[in-house]
């Protein structure tokens, strides 16, 4: 039994915890926010890694021991572990119009494979210190970005509207109540109809109102929506 444990069981045991707690603090954080991956793919690739990391220190040794022209390069595995992860960060990206979604969790899922892999290298106060730096960009640079404007332009006005709508009066309304326009996206629909995307800065929420009630005055608009 003992022979089929290994003597460094408990140490690698405890490493996978480690890296499950860790990884899983974070993606707890991005399933709460109802993002692509969350809870449990976040904790695979922390533990996956950390898997990988203690292969590649622990799963050679008895070879090393046996034969003597054997080199022991500790970090290749990890290497492909590294390239390897943006594969599966790149499938959480989603890109909508002029939008990008996903960075911020693709980074995340990056970041947690380098925990996975520090952790089973045994440097745990570097991967607890990491853990608490991502959990509060993640958590507290969240809200101070909603302070900066520019950080506001993933946010746009969907309009549903018939052929009649004249869009540069919806800018001219925009300008008016104050609102910074970066980019318009025109889709033509059945019936004539057309939907309209106007990606613009919503810092200033309580006017948002006030530009709803005169875009929807506008001959030829069926409906008008904010998305995100």
């Amino acid at each position: 039994m003992e022979q089929f444990i290994g003597d460094d069981f408990l140490v690698i045991v405890s490493r996978l915890f480690i890296a499950l707690i860790l990884s899983g603090l974070i993606g707890f954080e991005r399933e709460i926010n109802n993002h692509s991956a969350g809870f449990r793919t976040h904790i695979l690739v922390g533990v996956g890694s950390c898997l990988m990391m203690i292969l590649s220190i622990f799963g050679f040794i008895a070879f090393m021991d046996q034969y003597e022209n054997i080199q022991f390069d500790p970090a290749r595995i990890p290497s492909y572990v590294i390239s390897g992860i943006g594969f599966l960060g790149a499938g959480t990206i989603i890109v909508y119009g002029g939008t990008i979604k996903g960075l911020t969790t693709a980074a995340s899922i990056w970041a947690v494979a380098g925990i996975g892999l520090v952790v089973g290298a045994g440097m745990y106060s570097v991967a607890v210190v990491t853990t608490l730096i991502i959990l509060a960009s993640l958590i507290f640079l969240n809200q101070i970005e909603h302070f900066f404007p520019r950080f506001q332009f993933n946010n746009f006005i969907e309009i549903i509207a018939s052929a009649e709508f004249e869009i540069h009066e919806a800018v001219k309304l925009i300008e008016k109540n104050h609102f910074n326009m970066k980019q318009v996206e025109i889709k033509q629909l059945e019936g004539g109809e057309r939907r309209i995307h106007i990606w613009t800065n919503i810092q200033k929420n309580n006017k948002l109102v006030y530009l709803f009630d005169d875009i929807s005055k506008l001959p030829g608009v069926i409906n008008i929506t904010k998305r995100n």
